[in-house]
């Protein structure tokens, strides 16, 4: 969407008000049966106990303790409480088990790691082997995943392989964002916040019913943060990390009888912010400590940064209900713009161009991507049964084409800026499968899963350097046209050993198409990464507690990844290369406890242990060109072992708390939710090295505030990451001791309304 048109969306749309019994009843199946606001008014709710919980992990409304697979539900007031001061996807890092996301390219660019798989690959083309689906439909790009978070129903994270009812690379898991739908009442909502550092979160919705047969909700969410970073050093920009970030989604809503429904989605985001800020030799040499007297609001560097991003796309899902079976179909096209640029030494000047600093900068680094034109077109047929016997299945095709071009760029700081290197790439990416489940209940108690998916995937890929930063001249247009095709599969067996527990065990295998990285700015070859495919293991127990007043899952699972595509990020030069490793093992366990000590208190706990170790004896990369203390075997080539490393960004430990206490009065209710994550130490890259190793970061939050007019008006002071803890989250490490830091401490007010 443009700028002026999201603008006018916001003005016109700045005082809806939101409806608490409109989220609870929102479907909570996409393209349900019914618009949820048809079903008769129900009791209110018994406030001592839990409500259930109802998800769609395996493309069918269910119960989540009936789901064999370890799941995390997020909604309501925590998704709410999380979202408060701004932040972007990346919130849910460590909120719930074994979930880790991190970005270099700040808002533009997440990375998803689940039970320790992930990728750090920072190129535009990049593979995750987590998969995000929005609305059903797969966000495959990188720059589509960080999509905003707002008026949703739910989001699921789903761990372990998920390569049966998946349409992408899915041998991590998947994190899937339901959004709320139309329904036949009038109602909305509006929620604002503001903070320090100016920082501004606007969000709202409106539902309306057209006819009887029609019905559209309008939802948007408008972020900004003043810049708050300040350069010492006169550069071309002064300031830094602030941002403006819109997004807006329309949804109609068709059904003109019980048979059939459509549903329409047309969503965009226009986003204009700093990219990633690279802060020189924040590091202290043979530690992983920040240096002394470090600053985490000043910065002193002489490169250009900027950040622009606009994506679009729309999705057209039917349902078509039979006497014995639903259909479907979904259709989605997706397309984004993007353009950042950043300082990537982190300082000014250079040894041989004085002054330069902070610290050694051996010599300038400025670079930018681009992604010119992008387009993913996807589509999805299904089929399930709806039989009253004790068996039933889903089948269906799915078919996925993506067409990407993209733009590398160097710049010469100590020459203006001046353009003085140029890259491309092109990728056109197709894929089908074909899928079928079949769930049979071999007893009342006894219930048996199985599925299977025939996936077939091309890659045609070509780059060329036309303009070298350091002399080399135009490369050759190189090409690759990797192929693979797959067979997943997976079987699980659930138990009730009564109404309120199910154990459940679960095998599955997935798998993600081989990979290209084309980064020739500094390098003359490409690198092709083959197939990798996991097989997983995992057992769990699920069960209501207390007469509904508490509930538990815990599971534990054992992985191997056969041919794990890893990603050697920087060494010597500002550049990848795609690898294989041989093997990679993964262990671990997760647990979520939830209670509802009294009708007034509530708390969560969650946590995982995910212990990751490369097996791969003659593997070995490039280290660290900034003089980093590495901890790893040297070859005689001058290149490091890295069997037995645990995998980048990985943290052995995962912990979060919420619990929310309220005060009843005639008029409303008083509150206070509090919620905290911890996650243990990580490395940045796949070596291990000293100064490379993010120190275990821990981030709180509160608010507390009052609701009142039956919860229809909330007035709420909060707080993010309240002790200001300050760690270095990722780095640079081919140049000096570059590192990049978390999200500041925010402190704000916030109100919201409903009609």
């Amino acid at each position: 969407m443009h700028q002026k048109s999201l603008a006018a969306f916001a003005a016109r749309h700045a005082i809806a008000r939101r409806s608490l019994l409109s989220l609870a009843l929102a479907s909570a199946f996409p393209m349900a049966s019914s618009f949820a606001q048809e079903v008769a008014p129900e009791a209110k709710a018994d406030q001592s106990q839990l409500q259930e919980v109802i998800v769609t992990a395996q493309r069918r409304a269910e119960n989540l303790r009936e789901v064999p697979v370890s799941i995390s539900v997020l909604k309501g007031d925590t998704l709410d409480t999380y979202n408060s001061g701004g932040q972007d996807i990346r919130f849910l890092a460590a909120r719930v088990p074994s979930l880790n996301i991190e970005s270099s390219y700040g808002r533009a660019f997440p990375r998803f790691y689940i039970r320790g798989l992930g990728n750090t690959d920072f190129d535009l083309n990049a593979s995750q082997p987590v998969s995000l689906v929005y609305d059903d439909v797969v966000q495959e790009n990188p720059i589509l995943k960080g999509f905003p978070v707002f008026d949703l129903e739910r989001v699921e994270v789903l761990r372990g392989p998920q390569g049966t009812l998946f349409g992408r690379n899915s041998p991590a898991g998947v994190v899937k964002f339901d959004s709320v739908k139309p329904g036949r009442t009038l109602e909305g909502y509006a929620n604002v916040s503001y903070g320090t550092y100016s920082t501004v979160n606007v969000e709202g919705a409106v539902n309306a019913p057209i006819n009887e047969d029609w019905a559209m909700r309008v939802s948007m969410q408008s972020q900004h943060r003043d810049d708050w970073v300040h350069n010492t050093f006169n550069g071309p920009t002064k300031n830094f990390e602030g941002y403006r970030d819109t997004a807006a989604r329309v949804q109609f809503l068709y059904k003109p009888s019980a048979d059939f429904s459509a549903l329409i989605n047309l969503h965009g985001r226009d986003m204009d912010g700093s990219a990633r800020l690279f802060r020189a030799n924040i590091i202290q040499k043979g530690t992983n400590d920040l240096v002394p007297n470090f600053h985490n609001d000043q910065i002193a560097t002489d490169g250009a940064n900027g950040q622009n991003l606009k994506n679009s796309g729309g999705s057209l899902r039917l349902r078509w209900e039979l006497e014995d079976f639903t259909l479907h179909s979904i259709t989605g096209y997706e397309t984004v713009k993007t353009y950042s640029r950043g300082d990537v030494d982190g300082g000014y000047g250079a040894s041989f161009a004085q002054p330069s600093g902070p610290g050694f900068i051996p010599f300038t680094a400025e670079s930018a991507d681009g992604l010119p034109d992008h387009k993913q077109f996807t589509q999805e047929f299904r089929v399930e049964s709806k039989y009253k016997g004790p068996l039933n299945w889903i089948g269906g095709l799915y078919y996925f084409d993506e067409d990407i071009s993209i733009d590398s760029f160097d710049y010469n700081t100590l020459a203006g800026g001046a353009q003085d290197g140029y890259a491309w790439q092109k990728q056109k990416n197709k894929a089908w499968a074909a899928f079928a489940t079949v769930n049979y209940s071999v007893t009342d108690a006894l219930k048996l899963r199985g599925g299977v998916r025939y996936t077939d995937d091309k890659k045609d890929f070509s780059a060329q350097r036309t303009q070298s930063p350091v002399g080399a001249g135009a490369s050759a247009v190189l090409y690759a046209n990797p192929r693979a095709t797959n067979t997943s599969w997976d079987f699980s067996a659930d138990y009730a050993l009564n109404k309120d527990t199910n154990v459940y065990t679960r095998v599955a295998t997935g798998f993600r198409a081989p990979s290209v990285q084309g980064r020739l700015l500094f390098g003359d070859s490409i690198s092709v990464a083959n197939s990798e495919k996991v097989t997983s293991y995992e057992a769990g127990i699920k069960s209501d507690l207390f007469a509904k007043r508490a509930r538990v899952s815990f599971s534990v699972f054992n992985y191997t990844v056969k041919d794990q595509q890893l990603t050697a990020v920087g060494g010597q030069a500002n550049f990848n290369r795609l690898v294989n490793a041989d093997k990679t093992e993964g262990r671990g366990a997760e647990l979520e406890f939830e209670a509802r000590v009294t009708p007034n208190l509530m708390f969560t706990v969650g946590g995982s242990y995910n212990k990751t170790e490369i097996k791969d004896k003659n593997l070995a990369i490039a280290a660290c060109g900034s003089g980093c203390t590495v901890l790893d075997p040297k070859t005689a080539a001058g290149t490091y072992l890295i069997d037995g490393n645990s995998l980048p960004q990985s943290p052995k430990w995962v912990g979060n708390f919420t619990a929310r206490y309220s005060i009843p009065t005639a008029q409303g209710e008083y509150f206070i939710f509090t919620d905290w994550a911890y996650r243990s130490k990580i490395n940045f890259f796949l070596y291990d090295s000293v100064e490379y190793t993010g120190k275990p970061l821990t981030e709180g939050g509160v608010r507390a505030g009052y609701k009142w007019n039956n919860d229809k008006y909330e007035i709420a002071a909060y707080g993010r990451n309240i002790t200001n803890q300050v760690r270095v989250v990722g780095g640079i490490d081919f140049n000096n001791l570059t590192g990049f830091v978390n999200e500041p401490r925010i402190w704000g007010v916030q109100f919201k309304a409903a009609f």
